[in-house]
């Protein structure tokens, strides 16, 4: 399994989506880039996605970090070029980091 943490900006108007909407924001996302993402176990499975902090509502970042696990692996190049798309305007990747566990 692959974890990819993700640095990400939330500016413009995207400062005001709430952090479960932002949750969702990225689970759409992942599923309509085509990413092979790990489901979470148990009765209603969905994508397995980590925020370090939430951020309150309101408030403008440049160094936000979520945590992705892939399986099977991805290359983090091709992972940012294929979730930014599904993005929209105002939530950018700034950087990826990949590990393996």
């Amino acid at each position: 399994m692959q974890k990819l943490i993700v640095k990400y900006s939330k500016t413009g108007l995207m400062i005001y989506i709430s952090q479960l909407d932002l949750l969702r924001l990225f689970q759409r996302a992942l599923r309509r880039a085509e990413v092979p993402f790990v489901l979470t176990k148990g009765f209603n499975p969905h994508p397995k996605i980590s925020f370090k902090r939430a951020l309150k509502l309101g408030v403008e970042s440049f160094d936000e970090e979520v945590i992705f696990y892939l399986e099977p692996p991805m290359g983090p190049d091709l992972f940012r070029k294929k979730l930014q798309k599904q993005l929209p305007e105002g939530i950018e990747i700034l950087s990826i980091k990949s590990e393996f566990i």
